[in-house]
């Protein structure tokens, strides 16, 4: 996986887009415009604040499926996406939760999206939501249907999860790269908001042997110096939002502190950005 080709730096932030309640999730308030409203705000502050991509999720349906969404979330996560494409210019890339990685790339294929995260892609966690298998033979044939070149990046150990076997964590990202063929992987804290901590981001990107490792949560403009020592790329949303608080919206001034403390670190290891960080329609 080409970090610099789709993202334009090969040390990319990736900033969440959480979707308001969906249709059919028990919160759903009954107007899409108003998902599709915050959803092109959120879209706009985090690519003014500096970020190379957006992630766009269904974070507010819980409780979630653990497998197959309704097909009206599909629907709407998809016109979501081609609304934010309208606005933005970032790669942009999908995550339907709890683990439908097929309506992911479905919709990503549909929209010409860029990749998509999928929680588990092998072996088996146990969840909130119950087991959940990894299907990444399923994954991986019906991307070669679909003829599409969209990337995978996969959970190793994801967070609000227990592995059913008690593999190390070498063993697991050797396994979702290896096995599960992922274009690359995610390293977690326990919950949403909980960083990792640096040794596993070493062993992680040790095991990885060149394939990216990103930080999946917990990162923020005070310990992203001390995280992206050991890591490829981070996808960050909790300490962007107002007062750091998950259920409010994106806070422009929090996504530009975020990215110039970044960027402060990449400097001093003589990263080279492009100094255009507005990445708005005009």
């Amino acid at each position: 996986m080409d970090l610099y080709q789709i993202f334009k730096t090969r040390s990319p932030i990736i900033g969440v887009v959480h979707l308001l309640p969906l249709p059919t999730s028990p919160r759903w308030g009954g107007s899409l415009k108003a998902v599709i409203d915050r959803a092109e705000q959120e879209a706009a502050a985090l690519a003014s604040g500096g970020v190379d991509g957006l992630i766009v999720e269904n974070f507010f349906d819980a409780p979630f499926t653990k497998n197959q969404v309704d097909p009206v979330v599909v629907s709407a996560m998809t016109i979501v996406v081609q609304r934010i494409q309208n606005l933005v210019t970032l790669p942009i890339g999908l995550n339907v939760l709890r683990n439908d990685a097929k309506s992911a790339m479905a919709i990503a294929s549909c929209v010409h999206a860029q990749f998509i995260r999928v929680n588990v892609l092998t072996g088996v966690m146990a969840t909130d939501q119950g087991l959940i298998e990894g299907e990444a033979h399923q994954l991986l044939r019906y991307r070669r249907e679909l003829g599409c070149d969209v990337k995978i990046l996969a959970d190793v150990l994801v967070k609000h999860a227990r592995p059913l076997s008690s593999p190390n964590l070498t063993v697991a990202v050797k396994d979702t790269i290896e096995r599960g063929l992922a274009d690359g992987v995610i390293l977690s804290g326990w919950a949403t908001g909980s960083p990792p901590n640096l040794e596993d981001l070493e062993l992680a990107c040790g095991a990885a042997n060149g394939t990216p490792v990103f930080i999946g949560s917990g990162a923020n403009w005070e310990n992203i110096d001390t995280l992206m020592q050991a890591a490829d790329g981070v996808i960050v949303s909790s300490s962007l939002k107002r007062h750091g608080r998950i259920e409010q919206p994106i806070d422009p001034i929090r996504v530009s502190q975020f990215v110039e403390a970044a960027h402060r670190n990449w400097n001093s290891k003589g990263e080279s950005k492009s100094a255009e960080q507005v990445k708005l329609h005009s």
